[in-house]
C-alpha cells in the first residue's frame, strides 16, 4: 500500500536527499529554493511512501479547492528515482485521486518535467495521467538548442555577433549582488515597456536564490562603456541549462549585445552540457506563439521541445 504523507518542515532534509538522488532531479525543487517565496504560496506538497520508505515527492500547491503543480515553479511534476516503474506510479496516482476526494479538491493541474531534465527515463506519469483521464489544457513550445550537436546560426545572427564585438561591448559573467540587481532593473524596464509587466523575481529575491545556489544560478552581462545593456540569468541543471532570464535595452538590440552574449553562453557549455532551453514563447495558455520571439532563439539554432500542462478533475 502506498501512503501519502503531507510535507512539513520536519521533513525537508529527507525531501532534499530524495530530490538529489533522483532521476530527474532539479534544484527548484529543493526547499532552499522552494520555500523562498513561501508567503506567495499555500504549499501543499506530498511526499508517497510504501512500507516506510519513500518513492515519490511531488511540489504542489493549493487554493482554495485546486492543486497545482507548484505555481511558483517552472517545472512540476513527480520526482521520482531510479527503483520507480509504471505499476508503483500508477498506484501513486490513485493514491493522490483518493488523497484529492478526501479533501475536498475538485482538479489538480499537472504541470510535467520535459525529458530533457531527465537523467534516466521517467515518463511513467504520462501513462498515468492517460489512464485517469487527463486532459491536456497546456501545450507550450519552448526552443531548445541541442548542444553536442548544434545547427548552424544564420548569418545574420552571425553578423550581430561580430558586430557587437566591433563596438566594443564585452561580456562578463558576475556573481556580485549589484549586478543581479543591475539586472533586474534592466529586465523589468524592458518588461515594462514592451509587455507591462515585471520579472517574478526582485532583485532581492535573486540574490538570494544565487547566495543558495552559487553553482546553478549564473549571470552573464554585456556591457559597453561600463554599462549594462544586455544579459541572461542562466540556471543550470545536469544536462540543461536554461536562459531563466534574457533582458536588453534599445542599443543592445540595434549592436547585437545579447546576440553575443548568448554565444558566449552557448561555447562556454557546449563540451559539458547537452541542452541549452530558451524557454517558452507562447501566450494566452499555449494559444497564441510569439513568432518574433521564437525566431530569435531559433536563430541560435534551437528548435521545438514541448511542454505539457494536465489536468485531472475528481
Amino acid at each position: 500500500m502506498i501512503k501519502i504523507i503531507d510535507y512539513s518542515g520536519d521533513k525537508r532534509e529527507e525531501w532534499n536527499n530524495f530530490n538529489h538522488k533522483s532521476k530527474n532531479y532539479l534544484f527548484m525543487f529543493d526547499r532552499d529554493y522552494m520555500d523562498y517565496h513561501s508567503d506567495r504560496f499555500i504549499d501543499a506538497s506530498l511526499m508517497f511512501y510504501r512500507d516506510n520508505e519513500l518513492i515519490a515527492l511531488l511540489p504542489m500547491n493549493r487554493r482554495d479547492n485546486h492543486m497545482y503543480s507548484h505555481g511558483g515553479l517552472t517545472y512540476g511534476g513527480f520526482i521520482t528515482n531510479e527503483k520507480m516503474k509504471q505499476h508503483t506510479m500508477n498506484e501513486c496516482f490513485e493514491e493522490l485521486i483518493n488523497y484529492a476526494n478526501a479533501n475536498g479538491i475538485e482538479d489538480i493541474l499537472y504541470k510535467v518535467i520535459p525529458h530533457i531534465y531527465h537523467s534516466q527515463p521517467s515518463e511513467e506519469d504520462l501513462y498515468s495521467l492517460f489512464l485517469q483521464n487527463a486532459s491536456v489544457v497546456k501545450i507550450e513550445a519552448s526552443t531548445v538548442v541541442n548542444l553536442t550537436n548544434p545547427l548552424k546560426m544564420p548569418k545574420g545572427r552571425k553578423a550581430q555577433i561580430a558586430r557587437a564585438k566591433r563596438e566594443g561591448v564585452e561580456v562578463i559573467e558576475r556573481t556580485d549582488d549589484v549586478a543581479f540587481i543591475d539586472f533586474i532593473e534592466l529586465e523589468n524596464s524592458v518588461l515594462s515597456e514592451h509587455h507591462g509587466t515585471k520579472a517574478v523575481h526582485t532583485g532581492d529575491e535573486m540574490c538570494l536564490l544565487h547566495s543558495r545556489f552559487r553553482e546553478n544560478i549564473h549571470l552573464y552581462a554585456a556591457y559597453k562603456a561600463g554599462k549594462m545593456i544586455a544579459g541572461t540569468i542562466i540556471y543550470e541543471y545536469d544536462e540543461v541549462i536554461h536562459t531563466q532570464y534574457m533582458a536588453a535595452n534599445e542599443e543592445a538590440r540595434v549592436i547585437g549585445a545579447l546576440d553575443y552574449v548568448i554565444s558566449v553562453v552557448i561555447d562556454k557549455y557546449k563540451g559539458s552540457k547537452q541542452w541549452l532551453d530558451f524557454g517558452i514563447s507562447t501566450e494566452e495558455q499555449g494559444r497564441l506563439l510569439n513568432e518574433g520571439l521564437i525566431s530569435q532563439k531559433e536563430g541560435f539554432g534551437g528548435r521545438t521541445n514541448i511542454y505539457y500542462t494536465y489536468n485531472i478533475r475528481m
